[in-house]
Formats: C-alpha cells, sequence, structure tokens
C-alpha cells in the first residue's frame, strides 16, 4: 500500500497520513467532513490496505472449512461470498471474515490484522484433510462507497450492472484484469477493485475512477460512516469475549447447515430466545461519555464500544455503538451513562 499513500500524498494535496487497523493509511485530505458528505450522497474513493486476504485450496477445503466457520461454505454459488465468525469450542469470537467461492479455491477476506491470528486458530484442525491455507498477500484493493458508485464505475468502464451484495465479477478494464467485488447489504453503495500483484493496473484503473467522478476520503470520514451505519469492527466492538447473538450480526450465522465449532453454544442461545445484553445504538443529546463500561447499582448496563461526532445542519450530532443489558432496553429508550443522557438507537442510524 505504500506506494498509492505516497502517490495520493502528491496528488491530492494535503493529506494527514496516520494508523488505521495497523496499517498506515491516508486519515483525511483536509476536511473529514466533506469526506464523509462523498460517501452519504455522491461517491468516494479510497485505500483498503488494511485488507488482507487467506486462500484455502485442497480437494477437502469446501468440506473442512464449512466445518469450521458459522455460515453456509458448502453451498456457496461461485464467484459469491458470505459473512462468517470463526469461534472457539465456547462459542466466543475469534474472528470475522467474508468467504467467497472462487472454483478453484476459496477465498477469505478479513482484516490484515486478523490475518495471523485466524491462520494460527484454524490452521491446527488440519489433521488428515488435504487442505492449504496461506496468506494472500498480493492481492491489492481499492474501493468506491456512494449512492453513485455504479454511474462512476460505469463511466470508468467498469461493469458492476445486476452485480449482488458480496457477489464478485472478474472483467478487463484496458487489458488490466481485475475483480469487482459488491459489498453486503448493510455497506450501502460499496464497491472494491483487487487487482493481483500489479500496482500499476491498480493505479491506472483508480485513475479512471478519479476522473470519473471519485473523490478522495480518508479512513477519518470511513469511521464515521461504519458508525453511522452500525458496522461493528472486530477487536473493537466485537471482541474474543463476545457471542455471535449478542453482536447482532444474524447474517453471520446459518442454523440449519449442522455442526462446526462453537455450534452447540450458538444453538443453545437460539433455542432459549435470546442473550443478556444486545448490540445497539447510542445517541447522547448533551456530551458523550467516554469509551468503556457504565455500571448502575454494581452491574455493568451499558459498554461504549465506539463513538462519533457528526458534523450536522443543526450543530454535532454525537453517537456511539456498544452494548446493553436486555433489562435496561426494557425500561425503555432513555438511560444514563456515566452521567451522561443517552437515548438507545436501533441500528443503524437515521441517515
Amino acid at each position: 500500500m505504500g506506494d498509492t499513500v505516497l502517490q495520493q500524498r502528491s496528488s491530492d494535496g494535503p493529506t494527514r497520513l496516520g494508523q488505521y487497523n495497523g496499517v498506515e493509511s491516508p486519515l483525511n485530505f483536509g476536511d473529514p467532513g466533506g469526506e464523509l458528505a462523498l460517501l452519504r450522497s455522491s461517491c468516494a474513493i479510497f485505500e483498503l490496505g488494511w485488507r488482507g486476504k487467506i486462500a484455502v485450496s485442497g480437494k477437502d477445503c469446501v468440506r473442512w472449512l464449512h466445518n469450521m466457520v458459522t455460515n453456509n461454505v458448502r453451498d456457496l454459488p461461485l464467484n459469491r461470498g458470505a459473512y462468517n465468525f470463526v469461534l472457539n469450542a465456547q462459542g466466543r469470537i475469534l474472528g470475522d471474515l467474508y468467504i467467497y467461492n472462487r472454483g478453484d479455491l476459496l477465498l477469505l477476506d478479513t482484516d490484515q490484522a486478523q490475518v495471523e491470528t485466524l491462520l494460527a486458530a484454524m490452521k491446527r484442525f488440519i489433521i488428515m484433510d488435504k487442505v492449504e491455507m496461506a496468506a494472500a498477500g498480493e492481492i491489492r484493493a481499492i474501493a468506491l462507497c456512494g449512492p453513485r458508485a455504479r454511474d462512476v464505475l460505469a463511466a470508468a468502464g467498469v461493469d458492476a450492472k445486476d452485480l449482488e451484495p458480496l457477489e464478485i465479477r472478474e472483467q478487463q478494464v484496458d487489458q488490466s484484469h481485475m475483480v469487482l467485488a459488491r459489498g453486503p447489504e448493510n455497506k450501502p453503495g460499496w464497491y472494491e477493485v483487487w487487482i493481483e500483484n500489479d500496482g500499476s493496473s491498480l493505479e491506472k484503473i483508480r485513475e479512471k475512477l478519479r476522473v470519473a467522478g471519485a473523490k478522495p476520503a480518508g479512513t477519518d470520514a470511513l469511521e464515521l460512516w461504519r458508525i453511522l451505519h452500525g458496522i461493528p469492527h472486530y477487536g473493537q466492538d466485537i471482541r474474543e469475549r463476545d457471542l455471535p447473538q449478542e453482536t447482532g450480526q444474524e447474517q453471520a450465522l446459518n442454523f440449519t447447515k449442522g455442526c462446526y465449532i462453537g455450534q452447540e453454544i450458538v444453538e443453545r442461545i437460539r433455542s432459549r430466545g435470546q442473550v443478556h445484553r444486545k448490540f445497539t445504538g447510542f445517541e447522547f443529546p448533551d456530551e458523550s461519555p467516554g469509551l468503556g463500561k457504565y455500571e448502575s447499582e454494581g452491574r455493568v448496563l451499558a459498554e461504549i464500544t465506539s463513538l462519533a461526532r457528526l458534523p450536522a445542519a443543526e450543530g454535532e450530532r454525537k453517537i456511539g455503538l456498544g452494548y446493553v443489558r436486555r433489562e435496561a432496553l426494557e425500561a425503555g429508550p432513555e438511560m444514563e451513562v456515566g452521567g451522561n443522557k443517552a437515548r438507545i438507537v436501533e441500528l443503524p442510524f437515521a441517515v
């Protein structure tokens, strides 16, 4: 990713660089609020250097991976993907990832920071299986997001017509071979361009997209957009101590696929009908509290895991993501968190 960061620094004017998910990235280009507006109402282009890929191959790879994760891998159509959790035997979440059926292999897409952890956790279960699993480090990626993203792709000669959520499509653009991936349903207007081991082709496509109308955005705006859409981030909003149903990410779970690691716990929670806490949104009319757990009468009632201050016409809007206990939910949407008024909000936030 280093080359593209340097090129952005020279071509897009003042650029603030910093760490995002452990990778040096453009944080903003001078106006995070304006970049958020692009994501919400137009089309922004940004780097995906913090994402990593894992290739799983071998004649047993589909059966083996199907028994390792929470969603249905066995029946994935060609060039389609699904969101998954990897659990331990106690049903706790070791990581999250998208799994795509590429025909000759399964491609796992996750945060770069999770790659080595997931490889270590999953490889130890390869015993007599004909399975090979390794980081696919040569795939580089950029993304577009916004209601005009598909129009911008079309203007740049990239075919996104009728592409379904979590579907990928191979194509040629000016002699450059690329893969276009559409984001999941909870990421509206999100498209990714993947190119294997060819930085110059990626830059040519990136420039065509910019000429077609995509404007650069940094990770400061992406983080605001993520929180606004109620999308949890592993390591921050989802941790190893959390249970799948607590996170509210039902799209990661399949209840008819049969056994997998941690499945007994997931099924037990489903049969009981609820968990003790729920991932939700918070809106703060005055000041927002800090990140962390908040108690009442010796019991943790709420935990704030992400916070954002959004520019708004009527003034700054303060929102957050986190968990709230069922008894607090049942008491009504209004509560106090760390001495601050808070309102519990269904996700995603109204935009």
